[in-house]
């Protein structure tokens, strides 16, 4: 008989609840405005949350300003139940190109981007460590083109290593990522087209 899956919503929900309510300090690691969107409205309610924008992967430089701009201008408007730190990490693209540009033929979802969501979870588990979070997490989980077992697996994998517990989450899970596409909407926000690796923007956006 196949085990059944593992239900990563209901497992980060049973954490948070085992925490007074709020009182859980997560680091959440964020790629962009959309996405952040729908997680934080489900997590700010439920744990102190600060965002933890490390993305080496986002090339152009501009594209990630951009990126980091608009994930400012969310947390400005939007009408959050308590505030919400964000903290940039550094911008350190060639850490990403060191193994990428051997990747490059890589589909979505292959070595590349496994080895790229590690870099950033690695990271932001290092930062969390020194920040004496309760747990670290990431909002790649709200995506459907990204593999939330894949991300839950090596966010399990790398707590171990860094000394800091993981909230596993998979927040397309109950509409997240229907939901982030409503509130983008509501506040114009900026979709893009790729996730920010050079590797994997669309012929037609590089003609």
């Amino acid at each position: 008989m196949t085990p059944p899956k593992p239900n990563y919503q209901r497992e980060m929900e049973a954490l948070l609840h085992a925490h007074p309510r709020g009182d859980a300090h997560v680091l959440l690691h964020a790629c962009c405005a959309p996405c952040s969107s729908a997680v934080l409205e489900r997590l700010v309610p439920e744990a102190e949350v600060t965002i933890y924008f490390y993305d080496p992967n986002i090339l152009p430089e501009e594209e990630y300003r951009f990126r980091l701009q608009e994930l400012r201008r969310l947390l400005g408007e939007m009408p959050l139940p308590r505030k919400v730190e964000l903290i940039e990490g550094p911008y350190e693209p060639e850490r990403f190109l060191a193994f990428a540009r051997e990747l490059a033929d890589e589909p979505e979802r292959g070595e590349r981007c496994r080895r790229c969501i590690r870099l950033r979870l690695e990271e932001t588990a290092r930062v969390a460590y020194d920040m004496h979070c309760d747990y670290f997490a990431t909002t790649l989980t709200v995506s459907p083109h990204k593999d939330a077992a894949f991300i839950n697996e090596a966010g399990y994998a790398i707590a171990q290593e860094a000394g800091v517990p993981w909230l596993p989450s998979d927040f397309k899970k109950k509409d997240g990522y229907k939901r982030s596409i409503a509130l983008s909407a509501e506040y114009c926000l900026y979709r893009q087209n790729y996730c920010g690796c050079p590797f994997s923007i669309p012929s037609e956006k590089k003609d």
